[in-house]
């Protein structure tokens, strides 16, 4: 028992982490694509539940930490789509839409090169572009309810400069504190976890507005980085495999709401790294674990939608920000590292972050096509055909 007690805590600590730093970007998100509060809780469970499955067959079968998340980049993204044309039922069909272009990306080896030859800038671009409206959120907050903003960002600094992996949970214990002290209670509400079916509407706006880029938001933001993480740390598993259960996982989680499970990227150092075992060969117990504990976190999914009911939209909003501050810097960092395509992604970043939509497609979808057409433009205005000189 000596031997796993490590691990087994690794997992413990990365489940409580990755649930508590991003849980209220999934309720916010599947509140702003139109879920009804019940709709959201259903959403939240699913994925957590999924995610728990997924980690525990993978991490059984290939004795590696494979960690597994549900998409936070890709909540985010539902946050700047809006409702799409059709309700949450046509988001719950570009939900299935994302869940079979992943299982898709991993059965057919082209598909997944054309995600991959996707130029890095003009991914990290749209992403930024998405997460910039959610992380200007905090300074919102602290304008229009400063009592209940100013702790939770003041601790969330604190934290951050000792263990910055505690930083959105602590933020989060602060904002449930004041919530607690100048709200209603929570009498009278429904706390049981509970799965609520949606039936999935298909509307083109919906599927390619939404579910085309929440597809690659979640490859190019969570699975390649995801894989990198592992890879870092001498892990090396077969990306099909993955691409397939999570795939299946999302398309069994999206009738009931979930809208996005993958690799996780941001907490897979905490299971992977030495700090979870000195012996590679038991790092895969703390995946596990934090799979297992993503799971039953998830049964709490009706207490987290009432507290974020229960307190002002932007203080939650505010939260999810400074949870996705980390990843916006690293989305702009790589948007502009080279020269080259510097302004597509430019283009890109912009148009996704104006958060209008044509035609019923959402700012994203437009983003990736303006960065796309612009670094074409540049490449064609670059290199010109040669002829004879002179």
């Amino acid at each position: 028992m000596r031997g796993i007690a490590r691990p087994v805590l690794a997992g413990v600590v990365t489940a409580i982490v990755g649930f508590g730093g991003s849980f209220t970007v999934v309720l916010t998100g599947l509140r702003a694509a139109g879920a009804s509060e019940g709709q959201a809780a259903s959403g939240l469970l699913a994925v957590a539940v999924g995610s728990g499955i997924v980690a525990l067959v993978l991490g059984l079968r290939t004795r590696m930490p494979v960690s597994i998340a549900w998409s936070t980049p890709g909540a985010a993204l539902l946050i700047s789509s809006g409702v799409p044309d059709g309700g949450f039922p046509a988001a719950v069909g570009a939900f299935l839409l994302c869940g079979v272009l992943i299982v898709v990306a991993g059965l057919v080896r082209p598909l997944g090169r054309l995600i991959a030859a996707i130029p890095g800038p003009i991914a990290a671009a749209m992403l930024a572009g998405v997460l910039l409206d959610l992380c200007l959120a905090p300074v919102r907050a602290l304008h229009e309810v400063p009592l209940l903003a100013a702790p939770l960002i003041v601790v969330w600094a604190l934290v951050a400069r000792f263990a910055r992996q505690w930083a959105v949970p602590a933020a989060l214990v602060v904002a449930i504190a004041g919530i607690a002290l100048t709200g209603p209670g929570l009498g009278g509400v429904d706390l049981a976890p509970r799965l609520e079916w949606t039936a999935p509407v298909f509307t083109p706006s919906a599927l390619i507005g939404m579910g085309l880029p929440l597809f690659l938001v979640t490859m190019a933001s969570q699975n390649v980085p995801g894989m990198a993480v592992m890879a870092q740390y001498g892990f090396l598993p077969r990306l099909r495999g993955i691409l397939v259960a999570t795939g299946l996982a999302t398309l069994g989680a999206a009738p009931f709401g979930g809208h996005a499970v993958n690799l996780a990227a941001i907490s897979a150092a905490l299971a992977a790294g030495p700090d979870a075992d000195p012996d590679p060969d038991r790092r895969w117990i703390a995946s596990v674990t934090a799979g297992l504990g993503l799971a039953v976190l998830g049964l709490g999914a009706g207490l987290a939608t009432a507290l974020l009911l229960l307190s002002p939209p932007v203080l939650v909003e505010a939260v999810a920000g400074l949870a996705l501050l980390g990843a916006l810097a690293a989305a702009v960092t790589s948007a502009v590292a080279q020269p080259e395509g510097r302004e597509a992604a430019i283009v890109t970043f912009v148009v996704t972050a104006a958060g209008v939509s044509f035609l019923g497609l959402g700012s994203a979808f437009w983003g990736l096509l303006a960065g796309g057409a612009m670094m074409l433009l540049h490449r064609r205005r670059t290199h010109p055909v040669s002829g004879n000189s002179p």
